[in-house]
């Protein structure tokens, strides 16, 4: 099991944000966020938003680190990857 995440490099509501994703399913990316306790309503579309200050409790818990333009590539070629507007 291998979930991905990138850099807190997403302003939002006076936060930076990182996108938590896997490349496997969506019920192994619910897992993890659940175990970590990231609310549901986090998700959105096909990634978790995570606020800066849980970037550093994700990598403890087994997120591997990468860029975001990784964890775009790893989304589509896994076709996992859910464009707005579709």
């Amino acid at each position: 099991m291998t979930v991905y995440i990138d850099p807190p490099a997403w302003p939002g509501h006076g936060r930076m944000w990182s996108h938590l994703v896997s490349d496997v399913s969506f019920a192994e990316l619910h897992a993890f966020a659940g175990r970590l306790g990231v609310p549901p309503r986090a998700f959105e579309r096909d990634h978790y938003d995570l606020p800066s200050h849980r970037y550093a409790d994700a990598v403890r818990a087994g997120a591997v680190e990468v860029s975001s333009r990784e964890v775009v590539r790893l989304l589509t070629a896994s076709g996992l990857r859910r464009p707005k507007g579709r």
